[in-house]
């Protein structure tokens, strides 16, 4: 029996490009390589698509160094015939294509952009698809999303960039000053992994934050300060088969957990099974599975949630359609406490892609 042609693709051109290497060798150590011939391609933060030869490079980044006109390029065809081209200098290999597993944080990854290409294409690929993904990489639209279902949630005041220039700064802050209080929170619309967020204590903090944001997105979301305990959930499957695992605390070595006290921060902690009531655990797991199906989510998703101090208000914050797989991770580590090894949902993930692609393909027909 020949093996499944899996391409596992990284990298990419967010400024989670680093992350998503190192998820990606995590990933990759999960695989069966008994089951799956693995094509490792590795994106640019220029966006060239590079064929990875050597996957002990990717982690360390040395994959995407010296890239030259010999760097052995991958280019995934739109066509239906499930292409992938290997260009080597002048030369042009064709390789069977039969699954894509995106690890891809962030822009270009974790949008719908490339889950269009797969769709196009008709590549079974694991993950959210590109309207779930393109909604959850959106903050102000997954807020809407909960909004619709009555999910509680922090109160924002939404800005486009252009009212981000200085001649129509003042207004803008006096708007938002008008509807929130200080301190408050000043967050891209889609920027992964807490990139271009910063926390405003005054004017001059919200001006700069402001623009600090519309560098990373020409939506940004200014929110209320919710003081309370960070929680994360990992939801897992679709539809009706999908559950909610137990859940983790983020304690955040800065005063919130943004890139650097998430990633460069030795003294930022992830605790399983906290402290916290049983009754406020349940709220939480069945209300990440209400977000996950109403925006439609498909395999995977991290769910983000404040539990609010005095009152234990449970409060969505965010979900995560491509979860980060680092060592530091919270999403395998509470599949994980949850009995499911990261080879086992690995392996259900990639199921799971293909009963979905027999599914459109026979809706197509």
């Amino acid at each position: 029996m020949s093996k499944i042609q899996l391409a596992l693709l990284f990298g990419g051109q967010s400024s989670e490009h680093d992350v998503s290497c190192v998820s990606a060798t995590t990933v990759a150590g999960a695989l069966d390589r008994d089951k799956y011939d693995i094509t490792y391609i590795g994106i640019t933060k220029a966006g060239h698509w590079i064929l990875v030869e050597n996957p002990e490079t990717i982690s360390n980044l040395e994959w995407e160094k010296n890239i030259n006109s010999d760097t052995p390029r991958a280019i995934l065809s739109p066509d239906t015939d499930h292409k992938l081209i290997i260009r080597r200098g002048e030369n042009f290999e064709v390789r069977e294509l039969d699954v894509a597993f995106p690890v891809l944080h962030g822009l270009f990854g974790e949008d719908g952009t490339i889950q269009g290409l797969f769709e196009m294409a008709h590549i079974p690929y694991v993950g959210c698809g590109h309207l779930s993904s393109a909604i959850t990489m959106d903050k102000f639209f997954t807020k809407v999303i909960a909004d619709s279902i009555g999910v509680v949630q922090a109160k924002y005041v939404g800005v486009r960039d252009f009212e981000t220039a200085d001649d129509k700064i003042d207004a803008t802050v006096a708007r938002i000053e008008a509807e929130r209080e200080y301190p408050m929170f000043v967050k891209p619309s889609c920027a992964g992994s807490s990139m271009g967020i910063t926390k405003a204590h005054n004017r001059e903090e919200l001006v700069a934050g402001l623009k600090l944001a519309a560098q990373h997105d020409s939506k940004i979301l200014v929110e209320e300060t919710i003081v309370g305990r960070e929680i994360e959930c990992a939801v897992f499957g679709y539809g009706d088969t999908a559950f909610a695992t137990g859940v983790g605390e983020i304690l955040a070595a800065a005063e919130f957990y943004d890139f650097d006290a998430k990633y460069n921060n030795a003294d930022s902690q992830t605790v399983l099974d906290p402290d916290i009531p049983q009754d406020k655990v349940e709220e939480i797991r069945k209300t990440a599975v209400a977000i996950y199906r109403a925006c439609d989510c498909f395999g995977l998703s991290r769910v983000d949630f404040f539990l609010e101090k005095d009152t234990n208000r449970v409060i969505f914050n965010e979900i995560n359609a491509i979860p980060g797989h680092t060592s530091i991770s919270m999403y395998p580590m509470l599949m994980a406490n949850a009995g499911h090894s990261m080879e086992e949902y690995v392996e259900e993930l990639i199921e799971m892609s293909f009963k979905r692609h027999g599914f459109y393909t026979s809706a197509r027909v």
